[in-house]
This record gives structure tokens, sequence and C-alpha cells, in this order.
């Protein structure tokens, strides 16, 4: 039997550069409503009717199994149930969609491969996306790497140190959310399954070892030497962490005992006071661990970029707000 968080907020589950991000960006007066606005406009009708058209939307007589999946991670981290499309896709993958009236994307190959245990997870991950508003910021980032084109080269020099801190921030975001997914089934080697399965799975196979990628993950973080330096340059330009990394962390939060005083019901409720500003300092330790080892000023570069967004940002806000 799974525990269920009544009332939890996501700050509970957030990594505190997630927090931090997305915190430092929402203080910005008018921003937040302004992205909304221009993205709401241009993406997220445009994608709802994409995924209308050629994806079938779940329901009480279609899939209705994984409808069920879905009521139940929603019950479990106490939020409303948002729309599940499944997409004939072969990589298997999932993602959450939109701002005002977000939804669930499962591609076809994921499902394939899973246990229903592991897909309750992945839909616990991208509840965990919705719930803690992370589609806006994605979207941006998106925006950014579409314009960093190598055809733009005086546009893309300029947006580099911003788009770098905007994939460190999804990076976090996505550990957040692998941390949302585990609240969501309580079992720390399915979650764990999952990103083996998401790694590697065959279909049709049932012989993928939870411990033997446990191993493989240590064997990866454990590279020291030029190997370090392969691991940052890896990295650095990826929205996503590689699957073994999920996996270390995910332990490491467990261990940490975060995961436990949750389940026993101490965590932040969405009716407390959140506030980012505790998380600056700790984001600034937590920005590119890998690369702060292999360049002394990595981390500093990469933390000045994620406050130059907000410096940008707000002086975008002043200048509008000057011409009206």
């Amino acid at each position: 039997m799974t525990t269920t968080l009544n009332g939890i907020s996501p700050f509970a589950w957030e990594h505190p550069t997630d927090r931090a991000a997305l915190g430092a960006l929402q203080q910005i007066p008018g921003f937040d409503s302004l992205l909304r606005k221009v993205v709401g406009t241009f993406g997220e009708r445009n994608i709802r009717m994409s995924y209308q058209a050629e994806a079938v939307k779940v329901g009480p007589n279609q899939y209705a199994d994984l409808l069920w999946l879905l009521q139940g991670v929603c019950e479990v981290l106490d939020t409303d149930v948002p729309p599940l499309y499944i997409s004939q896709t072969p990589l298997a993958n999932a993602g959450a969609v939109g701002m005002d009236h977000p939804f669930i994307v499962l591609n076809s190959s994921l499902i394939e491969i899973c246990t229903p245990e592991q897909i309750a997870a992945v839909l616990g991950h991208e509840v965990g996306h919705i719930m803690s508003d992370h589609s806006l910021y994605r979207t941006l980032l998106f925006l950014l790497l579409d314009l960093a084109r190598p055809s733009v080269p005086l546009l893309s020099t300029a947006i580099v140190p911003i788009t770098l801190a905007l994939q460190e921030w999804s990076r976090k975001a996505e550990i957040s959310c692998d941390r949302a997914g585990l609240l969501a089934v309580q079992d720390l080697d399915i979650s764990m399954g999952l990103l083996g399965q998401m790694a590697g799975g065959i279909r049709g196979r049932d012989d993928f070892d939870v411990e033997a990628f446990v191993a493989q993950s240590d064997e990866y973080l454990d590279a020291e030497g030029l190997d370090a330096f392969y691991k940052f340059m890896g990295t650095i330009g990826r929205s996503h962490p590689y699957p073994v990394v999920r996996v270390a962390e995910l332990r490491k939060w467990v261990d940490s005992g975060s995961y436990d005083e949750i389940i026993g019901g101490n965590y932040s409720r969405v009716d407390d006071d959140h506030s980012y500003t505790g998380d600056l300092a700790e984001a600034r330790r937590n920005f590119s661990d890998t690369a702060s080892k292999v360049f002394d000023d990595t981390e500093q570069y990469v933390n000045k970029a994620l406050l130059g967004v907000v410096d940008r940002a707000q002086r975008f806000v002043d200048d509008r707000s000057n011409d009206s």
C-alpha cells in the first residue's frame, strides 16, 4: 500500500537548484505572465491540436488500465488528473506538455518495455513536472536552443550562457521529478528499474538486473582524470542527466533521509509559505558538480549565467513598462 501525501507541495521534492532558478524568474514582475502569454499563443495551442490529431487519448473505454494508473498516481500526490495521450513512437520516452491546460504524453515504446509499476513511476515523474510548473521554462529553453543555430552566429554567441544555465536547471528539474516518480510508487527498485529500461530496455526480455545497473552507475560516477573531463563535456549540452546519474541521485536522496521524512508525513504543503531565496546558496554549490572538479571556474560561470537570465528579463520587462 502506498501512502497518500495529502496537500503535498512540489517544494517537498524539488532540487534546490531547480527551486532557485524558477523562484528567481517568478520574482520578476510581469515576466511570468508575459512568457505564458507568448508561449501559450504560439506554442501550447498548436501542440495540443497536434496530439489530438496524431495520438490516442486515454479514457475509460480506451487504455483504461493506463488511466487507472494515472488516477492512482494523482491520488498519492494529491493533485488533479491531467489528460493522457499515447503516441506511436519508437523512442522510449514521455513528456508533460502545456501550461494552462497541461497534459501528459507516453510514447508507445515506453509502455511496451515497462511494467505497470514502472509506468506509474513515469506518470509520477510527469505529474511532478506539471505540479512544479516546469513546462513554461522548458519551452523557453527549447526556444533558445532553436535560436542558437549556427546560421545566426552572433545571436548564438549571445545566448550561450543563458542556454547553458537553463540546461543546467533542466537537468536538476529532471532529478526533482524522478523524486516525484519515486514518491508516487514508493519503491526505489521500481524507479531505478524504469531508468534502466529507458537506458537500454529490450522488448520481451525480463532479465534486466537492477543491482547490475546500480553497479554500472557507481562505476561511471567513480571515474577520475581524463574520464571526468569526458563526463563533463558529455553532460554540459544535455537537457537531461544520464540515466546512471539519475539512479545515483535517487539513491543519494533516499540515503539523506528526505524520502522517509516525506513518507512519514513530514513535508512541505501547498498552504505553507515557500521562499526561493534560501535555496540560492545551495543552488550555487549544486551547479555542475562534475564540472567544478575539471574547471575551477565552471560552477561560477554557469551560476552567473543563471542570474543573468533574471537580470536580462528584468530589463526587458522594465523596457516594456517604460514604452507603454
